[in-house]
């Protein structure tokens, strides 16, 4: 798709829209109050191209050596209603198209954050989110909130507990960042949109059915949630089996004021229950029958998959905020439904270009680096395939990827950005890359 094409398909999407778009919200300083409603969209165009790299072989899931050129596109609507006092009820419709590097393959951190809705070449219409959201004001101070995607205006206090219940993702609720979160606005990299080792339930696209409930206490803030995964790992089906096939998490997060300058610090522990092949298993399956080691053949009991992490964000002036995600995941089993990455770190900076006469402008970079754990490599080494990576050996190395954006802000409610993705021992290997990716994303919201 050119930017040409990217402008016409906001514009045809946007048509679409209900004469209701105006938004017809209270003023962000009034109390939350009903009825009101609210409409919102976006749309995203993300080109990508990779030049060619050097590679000593490839295997069935690497990423392709040879030069590749990437493109994806999505457009969403955020419909609100806010049908009783506390209630808000939220539908994103979504039509998504697009054509990733190497089929998605050959990376642990993948270069961009949108390949989840680019599942053909010809634009398709799903419904992304469709949820009810209840807040229980108990007290404290009143904070107002400004209307935003899938956030009506109004205000809440400090001290209230909220119910998240419906089709939605976990990182909607839990890992939330100021400045490393959202792919069409941040860093594109999956390292930089949560922790790359967070197997996070969640069908194909990163969505699920399930319920997340918040506890707020002035700079304190508890989250518990449960979320459907796949049928089968990474597909897009959904098991709705939540009493035995499921993901759990629970995330403390603590507000504070260092230098005069707000932050947030969280802690994050999560555990799946699915059906899973494990590693172990797969490389005695393979000795045995004298092949590869398969995961696919060893896929047959129930497994626990569990991680903790650490997120970071502190900002340094006004205009400039630094974020640190570190994870460890236990490794034994296969990939549910995001990476195959087992152990996780990113740190990074974001700044506004208010210092240099842009303050629409934003600038960003981030360092990041992956690994895996014993078992994986072990399967790997022996030429297993999984999901995303497997090269037919490897020659291990962490892989590290560096990421540099500058988002230029456009008239009206557009962005442009360049960015820059060095990555050196893509999918692990130090016998491939380093790997080179520049991309260009136009993004409209309104």
């Amino acid at each position: 798709m050119s930017a040409l094409s990217f402008l016409r398909a906001t514009l045809r999407v946007a048509c679409l829209l209900p004469l209701g778009a105006i938004a017809q919200t209270p003023a962000a300083d009034e109390p939350v109050g009903w009825p009101s409603f609210d409409a919102r969209f976006q749309s995203t165009y993300i080109w990508q191209y990779k030049p060619g790299f050097n590679a000593a072989y490839s295997g069935a899931n690497s990423l392709v050596p040879g030069r590749e050129y990437s493109n994806t596109f999505s457009a969403t609507a955020y419909l609100g209603l806010r049908p009783w006092a506390g209630g808000e009820v939220y539908f994103n419709p979504e039509v998504g198209q697009g054509h990733p590097l190497s089929s998605v393959t050959g990376l642990g951190g993948f270069t961009n954050g949108e390949v989840t809705r680019a599942s053909s070449d010809s634009l398709q219409y799903y419904r992304q989110r469709l949820f009810l959201r209840q807040t229980w004001n108990e007290g404290g101070t009143r904070e107002a909130r400004a209307a935003d995607l899938n956030q009506l205006a109004g205000s809440v206090e400090s001290r209230r507990t909220v119910l998240t219940v419906g089709n939605f993702s976990v990182l909607d609720v839990f890992d939330s960042n100021a400045y490393a979160k959202d792919p069409r606005r941040q860093f594109m990299n999956w390292s930089g949109m949560s922790y790359a080792a967070y197997d996070y339930a969640a069908d194909a696209r990163g969505f699920g059915w399930g319920a997340a409930l918040e506890w707020y206490r002035d700079d304190w803030a508890l989250r518990i949630g449960r979320m459907t995964g796949p049928l089968t790992p990474n597909d897009l089906p959904i098991d709705f089996d939540l009493l035995n096939h499921y993901g759990d998490q629970i995330e403390l997060e603590h507000a504070h004021v260092l230098g005069a300058r707000p932050g947030k610090v969280r802690l994050l522990l999560w555990r799946n229950r699915a059906v899973l092949a494990r590693y172990a298993d797969a490389i005695a399956w393979g000795q045995a029958h004298g092949q590869a080691p398969d995961i696919f053949q060893v896929r047959t009991s129930e497994q626990f998959k569990s991680g903790v992490g650490v997120n970071l964000e502190q900002a340094i002036s006004s205009s400039a905020g630094v974020f640190l995600r570190a994870m460890k995941a236990d490794g034994a089993t296969e990939t549910y439904a995001f990476t195959e990455v087992d152990e996780s770190v990113a740190a990074g900076l974001s700044a506004q270009g208010t210092a240099w006469g842009r303050p629409q402008d934003t600038l960003g970079l981030m360092l990041a680096q992956n690994g895996l754990s014993a078992d994986r490599r072990a399967y790997l080494e022996a030429g297993g395939i999984s999901f995303f990576i497997g090269d037919g050996a490897l020659r291990y190395q962490p892989e590290t990827i560096f990421e540099l954006y500058y988002s230029l802000g456009l008239a009206g409610p557009a962005t442009l950005t360049l960015d820059y993705q060095r990555i050196h021992n893509p999918a692990y290997n130090a016998d491939r890359g380093p790997v080179d990716v520049l991309s260009l994303r136009l993004h409209a919201e309104f």
